[in-house]
């Protein structure tokens, strides 16, 4: 533990100009007294750290000195190309391999260049979760992470409905979805691939025994292909609607954008108003409701009939109430 953060400290004087104690302290994660000791023990062992004393004081390398301790191991270089998803990383149990990685990086640039780390984190951060809503880290995900980098097989146990259902898996990629972390995988000794909820595993318990991976598996392929799948899944029922020109305008902005695409794809000549009527494809009834309620008199519904039915009950209800005049 100590060799690691004394390896840290000469990385970072080695990637900066001067660092003072306060700042050593706070990267390092620990007291100032600790940051005079580790410096004190360096010293010691031949490294040429240099305490400037005063108010304006610090901590810094002389005599031009250059670590060879840059090299990157696999997990830190595999963690840098994920560095601009933070919260990520520390989710996944990476966050260490990839601080380690950077202050690497930034050891051997040109001193010239040694902002460019923090140029870029000011300039760029993805928030990935979605709004209004908290996200949950699932216990399980460092150890799925950990045996998605290592190509080890995994036994789970997932819920799926009112069950619980056991699995050996090789674990292939990790996805993280609007704040939900999702497992692309397979069943052991072959079969389809399939993707998980990891936040629906009971257990994860890894296997000593590695896999090979399928040199043709494409995650981001693999995870655009099941998302089109699923989203079109979820549309089991149609609604035939009339639009006016307004309302094909805003109907994308309305209702599913796979729906949206598939009804307006086949939109017939306008009528004698400049209306069309188009197919939508919609998850149910109550759902199209709510969906179409935001096109307000821009959309009329034709079938099925009771949507239809409802939305003329919508309507009369709209006209006695604003009929009354102002309340009040």
């Amino acid at each position: 533990m100590r060799a690691a953060r004394l390896i840290k400290m000469v990385l970072l004087l080695q990637s900066r100009p001067s660092m003072t104690a306060a700042e050593l302290a706070r990267e390092l994660e620990v007291s100032e007294r600790t940051v005079t000791r580790d410096a004190q023990a360096l010293s010691e062992a031949g490294v040429p750290v240099y305490a400037d004393r005063g108010r304006a004081g610090g901590y810094r390398l002389v005599g031009g000195y250059r670590t060879r301790l840059t090299g990157l191991a696999r997990s830190e270089a595999e963690a840098l190309f994920l560095s601009g998803v933070p919260e990520a990383l520390r989710e996944m149990g990476l966050a260490d391999a990839a601080c380690a990685a950077r202050l690497k990086v930034s050891a051997a640039l040109l001193p010239s260049l040694r902002d460019a780390p923090d140029s870029a984190g000011r300039r760029f951060h993805l928030d990935a979760p979605a709004w209004f809503r908290e996200p949950e880290t699932p216990a399980l995900l460092p150890v799925v992470a950990e045996a998605v980098w290592d190509d080890r097989r995994i036994r789970v146990r997932y819920r799926r409905g009112e069950s619980t259902v056991g699995r050996e898996l090789e674990p292939y990629g990790l996805v993280l979805k609007a704040g939900v972390w999702y497992l692309c995988a397979r069943v052991a000794g072959g079969g389809a691939f399939r993707t998980y909820r990891i936040d629906r595993f009971d257990a994860v318990e890894p296997v000593d025994e590695r896999f090979d991976r399928d040199p043709g598996f494409d995650l981001p392929a693999h995870w655009t292909g099941q998302a089109q799948r699923f989203a079109r899944s979820l549309l089991r029922a149609e609604v035939v609607v009339r639009l006016s020109p307004q309302g094909v305008r805003r109907l994308r902005y309305a209702v599913d954008p796979i729906s949206a695409r598939e009804a307006l794809a086949d939109v017939g000549e306008p009528d004698g108003e400049g209306w069309v009527s188009v197919t939508l494809p919609v998850e149910s009834e109550e759902v199209a409701h709510t969906q179409l309620t935001a096109l307000g008199a821009e959309a009329e519904v034709l079938a099925p009939a009771g949507l239809r039915e409802r939305f003329a009950r919508d309507a009369a209800r709209l006209a006695a109430r604003y009929g009354r005049g102002a309340a009040g």
